[in-house]
């Protein structure tokens, strides 16, 4: 049974979104895993050996519980019933209290499907009287991470302090060079650069040195106000 499962469109979209998070939380004591829809191949730089041989990296790294991939295709990423019930069957076997996906709104067209085929999987895996594996589940809750392609400020529901974790996530960042080093200009700010910065804007915004941005659907209950920074 995990605390947390992520489900990340492609490898490297749950390190990008929320890498400090997992690493936090996994030394809070959680257990976390990551399910990859696809395998994200093609890109120009990558193959799937290589991407394979990446994320087994990252994920030693990253010291999770869990990783899988659930085999769907990249770059034709369908809020599919055949896709929404292999994700239903993974969430009652995993039985994670919590569900994390990519934000509703992205450029990226994988991306934007796998919002809705994550929603609509976490509603399909309570279901009785199916021929789903597993015992009927319904996580608590989805947040959705910041992953996007698109230049916009997200109005996030809550930022997380991932300060103490920052040089540890830009060490799993680079694990992905195919995707985020190869190919690129190497010239001040690089793509690491960016990504750098972003995360000390959200860092700025709670008066932290780096954050990561949270979105949810909705309220947030709080029981005590100690963990507010």
């Amino acid at each position: 049974m995990l605390d947390i499962l992520v489900i990340s469109p492609h490898p490297d979209d749950a390190e990008l979104g929320m890498g400090g998070a997992i690493l936090k939380w996994k030394a809070q004591g959680l257990r976390i895993g990551i399910l990859d829809l696809t395998n994200g191949e093609p890109t120009p730089f990558g193959s799937p050996e290589i991407r394979a041989e990446e994320t087994a990296a990252a994920t030693r790294l990253l010291g999770i519980d869990w990783r899988d991939n659930l085999g769907l295709t990249n770059r034709r990423l369908e809020a599919s019933l055949d896709a929404r019930a292999k994700l239903a069957g993974v969430i009652r076997q995993t039985r994670p209290r919590w569900l994390f996906c990519p934000y509703w709104a992205d450029a990226h067209p994988d991306h934007v499907a796998a919002t809705p085929l994550v929603e609509a999987a976490r509603f399909w895996a309570k279901l009785t009287k199916t021929d789903l594996p597993g015992l009927p589940h319904y996580p608590e809750r989805i947040f959705y991470y910041f992953c996007t392609h698109l230049r916009l400020v997200a109005q996030p529901s809550f930022v997380f302090d991932i300060s103490e974790f920052w040089e540890r996530k830009l060490e799993i960042l680079k694990c992905y060079r195919s995707q985020l080093i190869e190919g690129r200009s190497q010239e001040s700010p690089t793509l690491l650069d960016r990504i750098r910065d972003q995360a000390a804007y959200w860092g700025w915004t709670i008066g932290t040195r780096y954050g990561e941005p949270f979105a949810s659907r909705e309220p947030i209950g709080l029981t005590r106000l100690d963990g507010l920074v």
